[in-house]
């Protein structure tokens, strides 16, 4: 039996395993955090209809919207408070359902939680520092423990700043900036004019808010600060949630929106990142290592895809190790299924970030022409125009060719 070695227990691992686990290969999952400090990791995120679809395949999409809630449309308004348009955040499955919202946190803990419900095995505080691919063309994975793993197929599902990543190409482009940061959190308590479902997208003077109202009444939000480089690391860990507070109450004073009121009511703490994405990578996979989700085709959160392309790779890397032979051809098909599609979701996250970020002159124009090409948008083709993204169905059961 094939043995598939899984680095990372995110989103891109769990499911992988789960997959592999469906088409009759044992998988092992390896996180390098211990599992308090992969929990804690703040934040919430969407996964999209095409994610869901994917996750069905798997019997997992009802644990996953179970702990999210629907949303259905976006309002975007300008710093000044004007109405730029309503546009829906996503498509919509034959039964009904739509784009589900949840905490990153629960999502990883349900992942996991499912994994080794299944009998997957998972283990934490295993950082992978090391891989080497042996004359029998099996890989031995090893750890900053000390210890080692040996399987057939090493799946890096490491994240943007992934260990195998540089293992299979040391010349591996890094992630790329965006000129934006990411921040957010929850608030309860702010009384605000929004229908359930909605979300609300300003474009404010200084910098991107958006926010939402789960079930529950709590405010779930996020700020996109620009800044023209990163923020080091060492200035991100020292900054506190009342640091963050400050800052952001200042870059939204004077916008006519909630955001000073949510932030200021926000309970936990608040924890700041720099946002990126990949550039195209050019090398996926050597002998048996391999890389899916974020390692290979982080998109920027604009897209709102990061998810659900992470569940979907790890359909395709099963159905690709259980029908195209061999490991090294297995992995080929696989990237042939998967770099298109992903490479085309990153390029539509960037073009969504992209007006986030315009100085005074570029907001005018953009407040200006953006009412009238949602309008456009809306009449000639509608949803039609992303049906590519989020119409994606992957059969698991259905065999797939090898790759030439």
């Amino acid at each position: 039996m094939t043995r598939a070695l899984i680095i990372g227990g995110g989103i891109a691992g769990p499911v992988a395993a789960m997959a592999l686990q469906r088409v009759g290969i044992e998988a092992v999952v390896f996180e390098a955090y211990e599992e308090s400090a992969g929990l804690a990791v703040g934040g919430w995120l969407t996964v999209a209809v095409n994610g869901l679809d994917a996750l069905r395949a798997l019997d997992l999409h009802r644990p996953v919207m179970a702990i999210g809630f629907p949303g259905r449309t976006i309002e975007l308004r300008s710093g000044t408070g004007k109405l730029l348009g309503v546009v829906p955040i996503g498509g919509e499955l034959a039964d009904g359902t739509i784009t589900h919202t949840l905490k990153r946190a629960d999502l990883y803990g349900v992942l996991l939680a499912e994994a080794r419900r299944r009998g997957v095995r998972v283990e934490t505080g295993r950082r992978l520092v090391d891989a080497e691919i042996l004359a029998s063309g099996q890989v031995v994975a090893r750890f900053g423990d000390g210890g080692e793993a040996r399987g057939d197929v090493l799946v890096g599902a490491d994240g943007i700043h992934s260990r195998v990543r540089r293992l299979i190409d040391p010349q591996a482009p890094h992630p790329r900036y965006t000129g934006l940061g990411n921040v957010g959190g929850f608030s309860p308590h702010v009384p605000v004019d929004l229908a359930a479902g909605t979300y609300q997208m300003v474009f404010g003077k200084h910098a991107f808010f958006g926010y939402t109202v789960a079930p529950g009444g709590e405010v779930w939000w996020f700020a996109n600060p620009p800044r023209p480089t990163e923020i080091p690391r060492g200035e991100l860990a020292a900054m506190t949630t009342e640091d963050w507070k400050q800052h952001l109450c200042a870059l939204f004073a004077d916008d006519v929106a909630p955001a000073v009121d949510i932030i200021r009511a926000t309970e936990g703490r608040i924890v700041g990142t720099n946002q990126h994405d990949m550039p195209a990578v050019p090398r996926w996979r050597r002998g048996p290592l391999v890389i899916i989700g974020d390692a290979a085709h982080a998109a920027a959160p604009s897209s709102g895809q990061g998810a659900s392309m992470a569940i979907e790779d790890g359909l395709e890397l099963a159905r690709s190790l259980r029908d195209a032979g061999d490991v090294a051809a297995a992995l080929a098909t696989y990237e042939q299924l998967r770099r298109d599609r992903v490479e085309r979701v990153v390029a539509h996250g960037a073009r969504m970030g992209s007006a986030k970020t315009v100085g005074p002159v570029g907001r005018v124009v953009r407040d200006l022409v953006m009412p009238w090409f949602i309008r456009r948008m809306a009449a000639s083709s509608g949803k039609d125009s992303l049906a590519w993204l989020f119409d994606h169905h992957i059969e698991l059961d259905a065999p797939v060719a090898a790759a030439a």
